[in-house]
């Protein structure tokens, strides 16, 4: 070979195939000419199914108002023809011909307005740019043409591109049905479905009203009216806001004791006494209405992937430590201790979990017999009824109907009145009235006044939020939008719901209830009992507003022990999942997860519950950041008996072939600042060792001759930042300033933002052009072949006969 020749980088290229992406080059054609896509099934050399495309050209605002062009000889649609960019799943056609069953990605740009208030707003309120019609009232009226481009009317977000050539109308309502899903499904809503709502909205009144008595009595320390609020406002306002139809938001047992926690803190401050009622009433609205505002904030801000930022074994052990505590604290009551823990001079009413149980093993022997006998006597009661229905239920699905919570209560209550147990020394709730005389009191939470209580509240409401949402965005993935119910064009969103919860929190705040998120099990009763649509929710509101009003004087007689009761239910039911998770983790050696559980749980007992939680957020957030930042570049190694197959040199380096002088770097993932940081490293310990797992002590073990070609593939760089095109960028230039050489296989096409970040940063030059840009990794050590041989001829020119 003569020197300073090489042979043309298409004559290195293996025979054509079909690649993976079903794609092939029509023949006779330039570079710039288009490419024909085929299914799998067919066989043809040169097929015509360019219709098909989705990687056809992006078009441009002339082209998009073109009608259709398509030949009856050839059957293919010229490339002007053809617009969207993008796989889609519509079942529509625009009127110009193009396939709708494409969406893609508007061609023109998009003004500041779009960028700063987003598509909603901007189409909404200001149009399509330079006094575009949104409303649809002209549309095929007078209107402008669909499809129009920038060039008439001005930039227009990509939706309303969409919008405009697939003929929808009415397109500022759209926005507005999406942002309040009351619109949509009220739209929908059948009086057939009613029954199965009301039927629904009874029976979870029947099973939580009484809990939300006990919630707000028991473990947050308020008067019981006020969890009974949370049922007022909360379900309605999520009915109208929400996007999953069958959840039911409403008081839980964690965010009720965390609102206790925050009583008992202002209580042991001085901020407010024991019996307090009002005062603590004001504690709890400043807890749930901060809690709400954090939510609502949240979701404006878009923050709705938090959902995933907290791991199983945290939530395990979080849930199992907050069941835990709940079961202790209610021995007390149970046992009728509460007189004697208010006395005990070691402060055991506000004291650890671990403490209570020296305390009531204590005092065992002062335990009052008939308070006993009503409170394990309910729970017995209760847990049987619950065992028979999940053992019959799959036979009898109607036995989900049995009120047996609400039998045990107005039983109690009956009991007590006849038999006089209240003169006998058995607690009842009494009257139960706001703490202000008015049936629905308004107190905005957020006053300057109550500083003090918000500056006690404000890491507790913080959880409380978070948690809250957790829960709530976990029954919302496992009951859908319903759409096989019946309700269709619902879809989720975990923006919408921080929306949701946070308004309905902050309106509940107002009115002092308890923090009040979507529950699974509730939700669960709700579904299964024919709730289909969110009626049933605003149902469940106006039978609560009907006890509030009128039915609160027949809950008198009502046992407290029978409310400690049922919260030990709701705590067993937290409990009894951990065993199922520790086994698992122990099956499969996750020492870490099982340490982790462990930490928060004894933190939670041994000490507080807030310690617990906080460590535990701490230690998942520590750990999600460990993970972003952790690169997870690869060496590969050839597959034997292949030709372009590679695989993870460090999974079973003995069943792989290395190839002499390459180093094959595999990057997975997008590259960003949080997780090139350490590239360099990483790439440092390949060279030398051949993996990422040996220790940095190690001495050097590859030889430095098997680095001279470095070949990249970049399949999986999807994306990269400005940060991590500076470090990419760096590395090249290392690698070129020690004479090796570096190759990049697989990046996306030439027109690709990452393609033009690597021309912009000077990589593609510093390789030594495009040639060093190719298709397979394959493709790429034949290339350091043809280089090699071509630097010998040319420091060696007598070898090469020229």
């Amino acid at each position: 070979m003569p020197p300073g020749t090489s042979s043309p980088h298409s004559n290195l290229s293996p025979p054509t195939r079909r690649t993976p992406l079903l794609q092939h080059s029509i023949s006779n054609q330039s570079a710039r000419s288009r490419h024909s896509y085929h299914r799998p099934s067919c066989q043809q050399d040169e097929c015509e199914h360019g219709l098909l495309s989705p990687h056809a050209s992006r078009p441009t605002s002339s082209d998009s108002k073109k009608p259709s062009q398509t030949s009856s000889n050839e059957g293919n649609t010229q490339e002007s023809d053809y617009t969207p960019t993008n796989l889609g799943l519509g079942s529509q056609h625009t009127e110009s011909g193009s396939g709708g069953v494409f969406g893609g990605r508007h061609a023109g740009g998009t003004d500041l307005r779009h960028g700063i208030l987003g598509d909603a707003l901007a189409d909404g309120v200001f149009g399509s740019g330079a006094g575009g019609q949104l409303d649809g009232a002209n549309d095929g009226k007078g209107g402008r043409e669909e499809g129009g481009g920038e060039g008439d009317e001005g930039p227009m977000s990509t939706t309303q591109w969409l919008a405009r050539r697939h003929g929808v109308k009415r397109r500022r309502v759209m926005y507005l049905a999406y942002y309040f899903p009351f619109l949509q499904w009220i739209a929908q809503y059948k009086w057939s479905y009613l029954r199965g709502d009301l039927i629904a909205a009874l029976t979870m009144a029947s099973f939580y009203i009484p809990m939300s008595l006990s919630y707000a009595s028991n473990l947050g320390h308020i008067p019981p009216i006020n969890g009974l609020y949370s049922f007022v406002f909360n379900p309605f306002i999520y009915a109208l806001l929400g996007s999953c139809p069958q959840m039911v938001v409403g008081p839980e047992a964690a965010g009720s004791l965390l609102v206790g926690t925050v009583v008992r803190g202002s209580v042991d401050s001085g901020h407010s006494g024991d019996e307090d009622d009002a005062r603590h009433a004001v504690i709890a609205g400043v807890v749930t209405g901060m809690a709400g505002a954090i939510i609502f904030i949240a979701g404006l801000t878009r923050l709705g992937f938090l959902d995933s930022v907290l791991s199983r074994p945290f939530l395990r052990g979080f849930i199992s430590a907050i069941g835990f505590v709940i079961l202790v604290d209610q021995l007390i009551p149970e046992m009728g201790l509460t007189g004697r823990a208010k006395h005990d001079p070691g402060g055991v009413s506000h004291g650890s979990s671990a403490a209570k149980i020296v305390f009531l093993v204590t005092n065992v022997n002062y335990a009052h017999g008939l308070t006993c006998g009503v409170a394990f006597g309910s729970f017995a009661i209760i847990m049987v009824c619950r065992q028979l229905k999940k053992y019959m239920q799959p036979r009898f699905p109607s036995v989900a109907y049995v009120p047996d919570r609400f039998v045990v209560v107005v039983l109690s209550a009956v009991l007590t009145w006849r038999f006089g147990w209240d003169k006998q020394g058995l607690e009842i709730l009494g009257t139960i009235q706001s703490s202000t005389g008015s049936p629905f009191p308004f107190r905005w939470p957020l006053q300057p006044s109550k500083m003090i209580h918000i500056q006690e509240a404000m890491s507790t409401s913080f959880l409380i939020a978070l948690l809250g949402f957790f829960e709530s965005s976990v029954a919302a993935k496992s009951l859908g939008t319903g759409g096989s119910q019946g309700l269709q064009g619902m879809s989720l969103s975990a923006n919408r719901e921080l929306v949701a919860l946070g308004v309905a929190n902050l309106l509940g705040g107002c009115f002092m209830a308890l923090p009040a998120f979507g529950g699974y099990g509730r939700s669960k009763v709700n579904a299964s009992t024919g709730g289909k649509t969110p009626m049933s929710s605003i149902i469940l509101s106006l039978i609560s507003v009907f006890c509030v009003l009128f039915l609160l004087p027949y809950f008198y007689y009502l046992p407290k022990a029978v409310l400690s009761a049922m919260i030990s239910v709701v705590a067993y039911s937290l409990v009894e999942e951990a065993p199922h998770d520790i086994k698992f983790f122990v099956h499969i050696r996750g020492w870490s997860e099982l340490a982790l559980m462990f930490l928060i749980f004894a933190a939670t007992i041994f000490y507080s519950l807030p310690l617990g939680i906080a460590l535990g957020v701490g230690l998942s957030l520590l750990s999600v950041i460990r993970h972003s930042t952790k690169p997870r570049i690869q060496i590969l190694g050839k597959v034997p008996g292949t030709e372009d197959q590679f695989e993870n040199a460090e999974d079973n380096p003995q069943a792989l072939e290395f190839i002499e002088g390459c180093l094959i770097v595999k990057i997975p993932e997008p590259l960003t600042f949080a997780n090139t940081g350490d590239l360099k490293n990483r790439l440092r310990r390949l060279e030398l060792y051949g993996t990422t797992a040996a220790h940095p002590a190690l001495p050097r073990v590859r030889a430095p001759e098997h680095n001279k070609n470095i070949i990249f593939d970049v399949h999986g760089v999807t994306s990269i930042d400005g940060s991590g095109t500076q470090v990419l960028t760096e590395i090249v230039d290392g690698y070129i300033d020690n004479g090796e050489r570096v190759f990049f296989c697989r990046v996306p096409k030439e027109n690709s933002p990452v393609y033009r970040m690597f021309e912009k940063s000077g990589i593609v030059g510093r390789c030594g052009g495009r040639k060093h840009f190719v298709k397979s990794v394959d493709e790429a050590l034949r290339m350091t072949e043809v280089e090699s041989v071509s630097e010998f001829y040319r420091d060696h020119p007598a070898e090469g006969g020229g």
